[in-house]
């Protein structure tokens, strides 16, 4: 049975030209570095972000530990949106893999400033009660579908350069926000020392993120993988599809971007809803109901019941995401079938 899946850009299945790139990858192991096609995904990753080097790693969670596991020591600070993946949605991860504080600002849509970030930063040295601070991460896309532009970045990194600290971009959907800014996605990631990007949010490839920088920081980066379980054997089955990713599916998301404004439109004619029009810039609605009574949880199941996959409210936001497997016909009948449901409340 076919569903129309909008809980997330992380259902992609493998359309049939990358399933039959990884039906006839070229395998080894990995672990002791001989896997072809790994090591083609990680030299094409690194190239393509303009980073020495590249690790292929197992999750977009995985590789934002691994970034802050290699880069900070144990009992020290990391600066970072309050907002942000790493902090909101990773487990608590930092504190017991990195061993690392996260010193949370309050941000609108993951924009940090330089003076609030200065005025955040400490040594040790400096009072006997302070961690010393170790790392700046940015998330861009942001997870509330804002795009940061190239002069925030430009902000953030010159702020950090002016105290010797290095800068992590979780860029799990640094393409889609490429596609929103029409720069190469290296325009982005030059203001970063170290990035992970997901090949499984959008790009439709199974498995897998890349983890990205200078070559000290991946040859380090490389034995802690090991360390964290994420060595994995004959990945070149995986990374196959991760090529795939990154020549192809990384060249359409505008499509995905268009689907996501035709939903968004669409949705904004219906007079119970409220659509965030200022955060429409890649692939995700996110709106609310006028009406506070309406039955979210009914909602997710009457959409089901019509083959539509859903997740419910979240801070009193649904989030609809498009993808390669949605179509303008899709969006129509998402639509369709909102309106059934507010006619027999």
């Amino acid at each position: 049975m076919k569903f129309i899946d909008l809980r997330s850009d992380t259902v992609t299945e493998q359309p049939l030209f990358m399933k039959e790139a990884m039906f006839n990858a070229e395998v080894g192991d990995d672990v002791y570095g001989d896997d072809p096609t790994v090591i083609k995904l990680e030299a094409l990753a690194a190239k393509i972000v303009g980073k020495e080097a590249a690790l292929f790693v197992p999750s977009g969670a995985f590789g934002n530990q691994l970034a802050l596991f290699t880069h900070c020591n144990r009992g020290s600070e990391v600066i970072i949106a309050d907002s942000n993946h790493i902090i909101a949605h990773e487990v608590g991860a930092s504190s017991v893999i990195a061993g690392v504080q996260l010193r949370a600002i309050d941000s609108i849509n993951g924009v940090l400033k330089a003076k609030d970030i200065e005025k955040r930063i400490r040594f040790e040295n400096e009072d006997i009660h302070f961690p010393s601070t170790s790392l700046i991460c940015v998330e861009n896309a942001h997870s509330s579908g804002n795009v940061l532009n190239l002069d925030e970045m430009k902000e953030i990194y010159d702020t950090a350069k002016k105290y010797n600290l290095p800068v992590h971009l979780d860029g799990a959907r640094v393409f889609n926000a490429a596609t929103y800014l029409n720069v190469d996605v290296k325009d982005i990631s030059n203001y970063c020392d170290s990035i992970m990007f997901c090949l499984s949010k959008g790009l439709c490839a199974p498995v897998g993120s890349i983890l990205a920088g200078n070559k000290d920081f991946i040859a380090k980066a490389r034995k802690k993988r090991k360390l964290m379980g994420g060595g994995l054997r004959q990945a070149g089955f995986l990374a196959a599809a991760g090529i795939v990713a990154l020549e192809e599916m990384s060249k359409r998301l505008n499509e995905d971007h268009d689907n996501a404004k035709l939903l968004a439109e669409e949705l904004n004619k219906l007079p119970e809803i409220d659509v965030d029009l200022n955060n429409l810039k890649i692939n995700m609605v996110f709106f609310k109901f006028n009406d506070n009574s309406i039955n979210t949880k009914a909602l997710v199941n009457y959409f089901l019941e019509n083959n539509i996959k859903i997740n419910d409210v979240e801070n009193g936001l649904m989030r609809f995401v498009t993808h390669y497997w949605i179509s303008k016909d899709d969006v129509f009948k998402v639509v369709n079938t909102l309106k059934e449901f507010l006619s027999k409340r």
